[in-house]
């Protein structure tokens, strides 16, 4: 069965850390681009990081840049967010997506293939 599950989302308070992983099952991530994409109520989905295949590009929204790093690991078939000095922005459901081979942006969620069914990341005092 092909998916990918997140994972490593919960409660944390502002200036907090959190470290989000996206594990794949049945297909390997080493061939996938890779995004997290995060929609918080009554607002769209949007990119928050990427990373391409082969030359581990990396992008991130301007939200995010400097607070989030993003991360393959191949040996464990997994992406990793690491997110630090987070914001009561910053809360929302977080989603893993992968899309075969390179060319893909954050910018369009519609063009990634599989998606997880995301994990709740709550900044709040």
């Amino acid at each position: 069965q092909v998916q990918v599950v997140e994972s490593g989302g919960g409660l944390v308070q502002p200036g907090g850390s959190l470290r989000l992983s996206c594990v794949a099952s049945g297909f390997t991530l080493d061939y996938y681009t890779i995004g997290w994409f995060r929609q918080a109520p009554g607002k769209e989905r949007e990119g928050v990081s990427c990373i391409s295949v082969g030359d581990d590009i990396t992008y991130y929204a301007d939200s995010v840049k400097g607070r989030f790093t993003i991360s393959r690991d191949n040996a464990k078939n997994t992406v990793v967010l690491q997110m630090t000095s987070l914001e009561p922005e910053d809360t929302a459901v977080y989603y893993c997506a992968a899309a075969l081979g390179s060319g893909y942006t954050c910018y369009k969620p519609y063009e990634y293939e599989y998606w997880g069914r995301g994990t709740q990341v709550t900044v709040s005092s």
